[in-house]
């Protein structure tokens, strides 16, 4: 299920060395750099655990480590997040029941023997509100540590193989994929430290210091000390209540897009997307790029949310696109084989006798993301449920400073928006926690400026006034 042709990606050269993993036993083909979860998506295994009391399977979901759809037990070591955890030569996975403690022969690593390193700013988040703040603290003579869960740098934008809109230096006719490469390669160059398959676990007070604990590989501990940390972790794929929404083979968009553009692993062979926003039908014209049949997209409004220019090519190449349906259900026995969906009434309640049943062995479910402000929370800055930002948000000033001193925040865990908000809104924090630390001399508070107009001008178009009602909710005024 590998693809061997694209029209934009040649994933032939992006693979990388051939090697065999061991599921539950069975010899798997797989290749260095790329997930387990992936490795054996590619081999045709959907079910990846089962629940403990239910026993019902459980697949991937959002392939970014934000769920616990894809624990297994890797060499004998169980909860190991499986979409973000690269394969090795000769390792051994089996399928998970429920949460499983740590064997007695594991001893876990204690906290007095964990690494520590020492800068000015921490950046939690290698996405493009990331990338762009420890480029921009970098430039101003910062010494800054990125680290980031994922395997890559990058975040959502090493899947978007569309071009973005927009001015020029905001990467205007630019792919996703080609704008994560650009970012990593000059965050490099500018000398930032960064730390990839961390996982960041809390933001502590330490004396003057803020220190940031992680988890490395899933068993090096590790400190971050700094002055000030810019917190950018993204968001994660909404849920929709549908019976079987659980069954493998229901993904958030994202993940399928991880799958299809960042592995070159084919997801399926007939999709259902629920959701006709921007991410709906982007992801329907991706599919079809990778030769992969859309069935139709499902939209519970009365009209499509996404950019006119996006509905109409998919339409123009005979995707149908139903408009106040909603799915149903999934049927299936241990993974997606039907979907079924309904025609809703003005009160959002499906109309007997209007269901259509798709032979299907994907969900897509475009509906939406979440900010990711668990750590923003747990630092105790102040949250509130902003329904414009898509959920609950901190607090924040205009140079992107919460309610806690020295911790900013940017892009989609402040709210979500687009890829180059979230680079705006990076460089802001970037330059802000770079004057705070003392690095940055009084004249970049013009530079501050510019990008602030920039994100104003941005959000000024019919689609960003929700935004900015939202963002007027949560903003701290001088």
């Amino acid at each position: 299920m590998r693809l061997q042709e694209h029209p934009i990606i040649d994933f032939t050269k992006r693979r990388g060395r051939k090697v065999t993993i061991y599921f539950e036993g069975k010899p798997i083909e797989a290749y260095e750099g790329e997930p387990i979860a992936e490795a054996l998506h590619a081999a045709g295994i959907r079910v990846l655990s089962y629940t403990p009391k239910l026993n019902r399977p459980r697949g991937l979901f959002c392939a970014i480590g934000k769920c616990s759809s894809c624990l297994m037990v890797v060499n004998g070591i169980p909860n190991v997040r499986t979409c973000i955890t690269l394969v090795e030569d000769g390792m051994r996975i089996e399928r998970q029941r429920g949460l499983q403690p740590l064997p007695k022969n594991v001893k876990s690593p204690r906290w007095k023997d964990a690494e520590k390193k020492y800068g000015d700013i921490i950046v939690i988040g290698g996405g493009p509100a990331g990338l762009a703040a420890a480029i921009k603290a970098a430039e101003n003579g910062a010494k800054v540590m990125l680290i980031d869960e994922n395997p890559i740098l990058g975040g959502q934008l090493v899947k978007q193989t569309h071009k973005f809109f927009g001015k020029r230096e905001q990467f205007a006719g630019v792919r996703g994929i080609k704008i994560a490469e650009i970012l990593a390669k000059e965050a490099k160059d500018k000398g930032v430290e960064i730390h990839l398959e961390t996982s960041a676990i809390g933001i502590f007070q330490e004396g003057d210091q803020k220190m940031v604990a992680a988890v490395k590989k899933n068993t090096h501990l590790m400190e971050f000390y700094g002055k000030a940390v810019i917190v950018a972790t993204g968001a994660m794929e909404k849920m929709i209540p549908f019976k079987n929404n659980d069954l493998p083979g229901v993904y958030g968009a994202g993940a399928i897009q991880t799958l299809m553009n960042t592995y070159g692993i084919e997801p399926g062979k007939r999709v259902l997307i629920v959701g006709a926003g921007n991410v709906g039908v982007i992801l329907a014209y991706q599919l079809l790029q990778a030769n992969v049949e859309v069935v139709a997209i499902v939209e519970a409004m009365p009209r499509i949310g996404g950019y006119f220019v996006h509905a109409a090519k998919i339409r123009r190449l005979g995707v149908p696109i139903y408009t106040r349906h909603t799915i149903l259900r999934a049927e299936g026995k241990e993974k997606v084989e039907r979907a079924v969906i309904a025609q809703i009434d003005e009160k959002w309640k499906p109309i007997p006798g209007t269901e259509k049943t798709f032979d299907v062995d994907i969900i897509a479910l475009a509906v939406g993301l979440r900010p990711s402000v668990e750590l923003l929370h747990q630092a105790g800055c102040q949250l509130v449920y902003v329904r414009e930002l898509s959920g609950y948000v901190t607090r924040h000033d205009k140079r992107m400073e919460t309610t806690v001193r020295g911790i900013f925040v940017a892009g989609d865990s402040s709210g979500i928006e687009e890829a180059t908000t979230a680079m705006l809104e990076g460089k802001i924090a970037g330059l802000s926690a770079a004057l705070l630390v003392g690095k940055a001399k009084p004249a970049v508070l013009e530079e501050i400026k510019k990008y602030q107009d920039d994100l104003n001008e941005f959000r000024s178009g019919p689609f960003g006034q929700h935004i900015l009602k939202g963002i007027e909710k949560v903003m701290i005024h001088d």
